[in-house]
């Protein structure tokens, strides 16, 4: 399994209220990825640094699913520089459900 954390930078006076408005209007895209099993949209205190934690079930699928054509649209949109980074996940913990995942 692999962690992937991408980030970026929000232009200028960006709004909370416009950060998850965005948030939401993406949903039903990362839903369809087959791959994607867990999604986290983050934002700085001041909101100018957004984030995505994504888990997904290979490093294939996260590449694919954050192209070149994905990146090139995100930085348009932001007018700054994407950053991706890939981690394999070791081990995963849950304590609202008590659990422990350790991917094989």
């Amino acid at each position: 399994m692999i962690a992937e954390f991408v980030t970026f930078t929000h232009p200028d006076g960006t709004t909370r209220a416009e950060i998850v408005e965005g948030a939401l209007a993406v949903l039903p895209r990362w839903r369809a990825e087959p791959d994607l099993f867990r999604k986290h949209f983050l934002v700085s205190q001041d909101n100018r640094q957004g984030a995505g934690l994504y888990f997904w079930h290979s490093l294939e699928a996260a590449r694919e699913a954050h192209n070149a054509e994905w990146i090139a649209e995100k930085e348009r949109q932001t007018g700054a520089a994407v950053t991706i980074t890939y981690y394999d996940l070791v081990l995963m913990l849950d304590n609202e459900t008590g659990s422990v995942v350790q991917p094989e």
